[in-house]
C-alpha cells in the first residue's frame, strides 16, 4: 500500500460543485460520496441506483474496486453498448486505488460516456486519491459530491433517527426516540435498521411502549435506564434494574459510561440559566437533553454532584481491571448516586 495510504486525511479542498444530500442524492455524470460513514453512503449510492433503474429499467450496474483495477475497465464498462443501455458504475476504496485507477479516472473526467453515471466511494480515511477528488471538486467532469460526515455525539445520533422517521412521514415519541437511540448508542447501521424495521411494523405513532417492547433487552437501554433510576434517588429501583442488566449480560464497562455520561451533562447544565436552545448549542447538545439534564439537578447540589462524578471516575477505573470484583463497584456506584451520600466501608 502507498505510505500516503497510511497518512491521516486532510481537509478537502473548496468544491465548486453542487453539494447534494445523502437524504436526497440524485445522478450525475460523476457522483463523487466522501465521507466516513459508511449508512449514509449506502443509502445515497442506492437511493441513485433507484433513481436511474425507474427511469430506465435496463440499466446496467457494475462493480469495481480502485484497488484492485485492471487497466481499461473503467473506459470498458462506461462505454454504450449496441442497444444504449444506461450504465451505473459504483466504485469502492477510492481511497486506496492503484496508480493505473487513479490515472484512468482523472482522464475519465475530461471526456466522461454519455449515459453513464459513475459513482466514487472515498471514506476520508487517507489522503490517497486526492487528485481525483480536487479535479471532481473542481468541477471537471460535471460532477456533484454527497457528504457523508461521521456521525459520532449523542446528538448527531439523535438528529440521524429523527431524519429516518421525517423521511417516512412517520411520528415518533421524543421519549421514544431518546429510548431508540440510547438502544444503538455504539454502532448507526444497527441504529437505522432499528428505526427502519419501526417504520415497517408499526401502525400509526411510535411510542416510548413500542420500543421497549421492540429493543428493551438491548444493553444500552438497560445502561441508561440504571442511570435514570440512580440519579432520580430511587435506590431500589435502580439496584433491581442494574442487577436487571448483569443478568440479562451487561457489559460493566457501557453501564459505567452511560452513568458517567449523564452525570458530565448535568455537571456541564447545572448553574446556567441561558435558555434550553442557546445553551444546548453552545455545549454540542439538543435542547432535550440541556432540559432532561435540568429536571435530573432536581435535589442534586454542588457537593452532591462531585462526589457522583468521583465515583463514576472510580467505578470506571475498576470495571477496567482496577478491581477484582465489578459488580461491587457498580453497586457502590448506583448506592452512591441513589443516596447521595458517602458509601460506607
Amino acid at each position: 500500500m502507498p505510505s500516503s495510504a497510511r497518512r491521516p486525511a486532510t481537509r478537502p479542498a473548496r468544491s465548486s460543485i453542487p453539494q447534494v444530500s445523502w437524504r436526497d442524492p440524485r445522478p450525475a455524470a460523476i457522483v463523487l460520496v466522501a465521507g466516513p460513514e459508511d449508512v449514509c453512503a449506502e443509502r445515497a449510492i442506492a437511493g441513485i441506483r433507484e433513481q436511474l433503474r425507474a427511469h430506465d429499467a435496463s440499466l446496467e450496474v457494475s462493480d469495481v474496486r480502485a484497488d484492485d483495477y485492471t487497466a481499461g475497465t473503467l473506459l470498458a464498462l462506461t462505454s454504450p453498448s449496441l442497444f444504449g443501455e444506461p450504465r451505473l458504475v459504483r466504485v469502492t476504496g477510492v481511497e486506496k486505488c492503484s496508480d493505473v485507477f487513479l490515472s484512468e479516472a482523472v482522464s475519465y473526467l475530461d471526456m466522461p460516456q454519455e449515459g453513464a453515471t459513475v459513482v466514487l466511494r472515498h471514506t476520508g480515511s487517507s489522503v490517497r486519491g486526492k487528485k481525483l477528488l480536487d479535479a471532481v471538486r473542481a468541477g471537471t467532469g460535471g460532477g456533484i459530491e454527497i457528504t457523508c460526515p461521521a456521525i459520532k455525539r449523542d446528538s448527531d445520533r439523535f438528529d440521524f433517527a429523527a431524519g429516518e422517521f421525517q423521511a417516512a412521514r412517520r411520528r415518533i415519541a421524543p421519549v421514544a426516540l431518546r429510548a431508540l437511540v440510547s438502544a444503538f448508542a455504539d454502532d448507526v447501521t444497527e441504529l437505522a435498521a432499528a428505526c427502519q424495521q419501526l417504520i415497517a411494523d408499526v401502525d400509526g405513532d411510535i411510542t416510548e411502549q413500542v420500543v421497549e417492547r421492540y429493543y428493551g433487552g438491548r444493553v444500552e437501554t438497560s445502561a441508561f435506564t440504571v442511570a435514570d433510576t440512580a440519579i432520580a434517588g430511587r435506590y431500589g429501583d435502580a439496584l433491581v434494574s442494574l442487577r436487571h442488566a448483569l443478568a440479562s449480560g451487561a457489559d460493566p464497562v457501557p453501564l459505567v459510561a452511560a452513568i458517567a455520561s449523564k452525570l458530565r451533562t448535568m455537571a456541564r447544565v447545572a448553574g446556567n440559566r441561558e435558555p434550553a436552545k442557546a445553551l444546548a448549542a453552545r455545549l454540542g447538545l439538543k435542547d432535550w437533553q440541556v432540559d432532561r439534564a435540568r429536571r435530573d439537578l432536581t435535589g442534586w447540589n454542588e457537593m452532591s454532584l462531585g462526589m457522583a462524578i468521583h465515583a463514576a471516575a472510580r467505578a470506571d477505573a475498576e470495571v477496567k481491571g482496577g478491581s477484582r470484583d465489578p459488580v461491587f463497584a457498580l453497586e457502590r456506584l448506583v448506592t452512591v448516586i441513589a443516596t447521595r451520600a458517602p458509601f460506607a466501608e
